[in-house]
Order: C-alpha cells, then structure tokens, then sequence
C-alpha cells in the first residue's frame, strides 16, 4: 500500500510516484521514509518482481528503485531493461544491490547503483536532484 506524508507537511513533491522493489522489509520501510522526506509524494513499495510489474501496469511512476535480488528473481535488474523501454520519458532508475557486479554494464548505465549497506538517504537525494534539473541543464551537461 503506498505512503504519503501527512497532509500538513505536503509540499509539491519533486517526484510524484517512486516504486520501490525491495523485498528485504526494513531496507524497503528506511528507503521509504528517506523519500518521502526528501519531498517524494507517494512511495509503492513492491517486494517481487510481480509486484513491480503491477505498480507500473496502474500508472506512471517518475523512478523506480530496483533490488538486483529479488525473492522471486535474482535478475531484478531485467525490469530496467523493461523500464527503459517506456520511451524518452521513462522514468529515473536507480539500482539498489548487495552484488553491483550482477548487474550487466549496459543496463548498469542506466541509472545509479548504491551498494548496500548504503544510506537511504544518498539515493533519495540522488533521485531528487535529478528530477530538479531541467532539460537544458542537462543538455548543458551533455555539451559540457
């Protein structure tokens, strides 16, 4: 069930939905509350596979945080792949693993990887500083 902060401390949130695949619970709670108090608006924690697919299948998501290891898969890392197929708009992508080597160099491309044990609080702020900037900042980035 996702989570929003209380109604009394919302603020227009810089990512509006991030899904969480974590199947480890008290990683999934702590990457939970780093977001939502870096400004997230809702959290979806999906503890499998099969649970991410279904959050993305009832709407957008602004970025996904992906377990490598899941309960039901140990290559978490294929939902990138998938992910990334949803076009130029797709949303940010960071890794979350105990084993970055498991996670092939081209997908590992595609977005952050945070080894655990890391702070939740790194990869909230990684998440939402990279939705404050704008397309020509990162076109600037790209031109140098």
């Amino acid at each position: 069930m996702p989570r929003r902060p209380p109604k009394s401390s919302r603020k227009a949130p810089t990512l509006a939905r991030v899904l969480v695949a974590e199947d480890d619970p008290i990683q999934a709670l702590a990457l939970e509350d780093a977001l939502l108090a870096a400004g997230v608006g809702e959290v979806v924690i999906c503890p499998s596979t099969a649970d991410m697919m279904a959050a993305l299948e009832q709407g957008p998501a602004d970025a996904v945080v992906l377990d490598v290891h899941l309960e039901d898969r140990s290559d978490g890392w294929a939902v990138a792949e998938l992910v990334d197929l949803l076009g130029p708009k797709r949303p940010m992508i960071a890794f979350s693993t105990g084993s970055p080597e498991a996670i092939p160099a081209d997908v590992a491309e595609m977005g952050p990887i945070f080894e655990k044990p890391y702070d939740p609080a790194q990869l909230a702020l990684a998440l939402t500083s990279g939705a404050k900037k704008g397309l020509f900042a990162k076109l600037r980035g790209v031109i140098g």
